[in-house]
């Protein structure tokens, strides 16, 4: 995008047509009573780069000012470190690291988000009905509670697994394994916390849910997993931790953005509208595409893992549009079409011919 057309009007140019899809609420320059039809967003993540304080309050103003140096790159989102208001804090305020929703540090949060029409995911150890949780709070552009994902899956405290994440007197509780969504104005998005990291099992699930992008407040880096199930589900992965390597992981597994110990934020521009295809019968999709809308979609290949992104980048084409005009599906569409003929060759059937959006295009060449 070039300096002359700000992010900002690229997403009011898009409420004059019919593109992407249609979400709630927005955000134009003025950011106020606006409505936006944008899947394009700006996130940013930090790390806390093993920072800590004594009191609960001194990590919140640390954060807080965090934030307030992201607001100034005008961000869609900003994605806190999981429990950042637990590192380094003393016993004696210990007492006071659970709190309600709303509560000190959502209000805080809430303040800016409304000002600066900035979605926040603020994570933080929760107390809720009576119980504890690992949370992750979602506050919207209005500075609404728009929902909270409470970790599934914290980590044992003793060697005999009977008390998890033991901060303060008793553990945490654990919810239900099925993790909720949240649509956002540009797309919808799930969390993942830290330990959530070893079960695959729930990163499938946010697939099977069409998220756009999970969000991972950790307490460590991560490492290689969180490209993997990028890769695996064809979904971005955007890290905030404790230590010092947050990530912005792109659909098909690569880094686009990262802190280290030097750079507290990474910022990225992502478009959720998007498409991992398989280069199967669709050798020739991407070339056919670039030339029919020159310097409108952006086709970003990776031969050796044989696929490759559509992603529009005027305002005025979606990937449903140019799915329906140059006849290709995405790769988890064919997958799916393989398994359902998998499953009748088990049984021992023959597998009912299928129709998809390639036709009788060759497998493997243009």
């Amino acid at each position: 995008m070039s300096d002359k057309m700000s992010r900002r009007k690229f997403v009011a140019a898009a409420t004059a047509v019919t593109c992407f899809a249609s979400h709630v609420s927005g955000g134009d320059d003025s950011k106020e009573g606006s409505q936006s039809t944008s899947s394009l967003a700006r996130i940013i993540t930090t790390c806390q780069n093993g920072r800590g304080h004594a009191t609960v309050a001194g990590n919140r103003e640390y954060m807080l000012a965090l934030f307030d140096r992201a607001l100034r790159q005008k961000p869609d989102l900003f994605c806190t470190p999981e429990a950042f208001t637990g590192v380094g804090i003393s016993k004696e305020a210990r007492g006071e690291l659970f709190e309600p929703v709303p509560g000190p540090t959502t209000d805080a949060f809430v303040q800016r988000a409304k000002a600066h029409r900035c979605y926040v995911i603020c994570s933080i150890p929760t107390l809720r009905e009576g119980k504890r949780w690992n949370s992750a709070v979602v506050i919207d552009r209005t500075g609404s509670i728009q929902g909270v994902y409470d970790k599934i899956h914290p980590v044992t405290a003793t060697n005999d697994y009977t008390l998890f994440e033991a901060t303060h007197e008793g553990g945490l509780s654990a919810p239900k394994d099925e993790p909720p969504v949240f649509d956002l104005d540009f797309g919808r998005v799930g969390i993942q916390i830290c330990f959530d990291a070893g079960f695959p099992e729930t990163w499938e699930a946010l697939a099977r849910q069409g998220v756009k992008a999970v969000f991972f407040p950790s307490a460590y880096d991560g490492g290689f997993p969180m490209q993997a199930y990028a890769c695996l589900h064809h979904y971005y992965v955007i890290t905030s931790v404790r230590t010092a390597r947050s990530r912005i992981i792109n659909p098909c597994g690569r880094v686009l953005a990262e802190t280290d110990e030097r750079l507290d934020l990474a910022i990225h521009d992502l478009n959720l509208d998007f498409a991992v295809c398989h280069y199967d019968f669709n050798w020739g999709i991407p070339d056919r595409i670039m030339d029919a809308y020159p310097g409108r979609v952006k086709i970003t290949s990776y031969r050796d893992d044989a696929h490759f992104i559509v992603e529009p980048t005027d305002p005025a084409l979606t990937t449903e549009q140019l799915r329906a005009e140059f006849g290709f599906e995405p790769a988890s569409q064919y997958y799916e079409r393989h398994r359902e003929a998998h499953a009748a060759m088990r049984a021992g059937k023959t597998p009912m011919p299928q129709q998809a959006a390639h036709g009788k295009r060759g497998q493997y060449s243009k």
